[in-house]
């Protein structure tokens, strides 16, 4: 199924905020019992590393990639390359079995998670941030 190149950017949100959305749950769901300042910064530093060093790269460069197509119709699953498709696959099986192993204890999920969460959600609203510029300017 081909899409108009702006929608892969929405689809690349709708994609990245169900994915934030879901691993924040988690954090925030074993959160409960690790209620502390020292926790919140935690979580704190593990978002803005996320942000800082992969996902606020990440946003740049496939929206960068997605606005430089020349033709108007591409394949829905090109908002990612495939470079990046097999970093999110490492991801997600890295953390279900980090989680289903009981390996990382429920403060480590809670605290990492959450962080982590909150930086794919912001990549995800971010891509949706691109995707109305984009719009915008389209129709300017």
């Amino acid at each position: 199924m081909k899409v108009k190149r702006n929608t892969l950017l929405l689809i690349a949100c709708f994609v990245w905020c169900a994915a934030g959305f879901n691993i924040l749950r988690i954090g925030v769901l074993a959160y409960p019992d690790y209620l502390g300042i020292v926790n919140f910064a935690s979580s704190l530093i593990v978002f803005a590393v996320f942000q800082l060093f992969i996902f606020g790269k990440l946003v740049k460069k496939h929206s960068t990639r997605i606005a430089g197509y020349e033709e108007e119709r591409h394949f829905f699953l090109k908002f990612f390359d495939v470079k990046s498709f097999a970093i999110m696959a490492f991801m997600m099986t890295g953390g279900i079995a980090l989680r289903s192993s009981g390996v990382a204890p429920k403060r480590f999920i809670a605290v990492f998670y959450t962080g982590l969460g909150a930086s794919l959600l912001l990549a995800g609203v971010l891509f949706g941030v691109n995707f109305g510029k984009a719009m915008s300017a389209e129709g300017a």
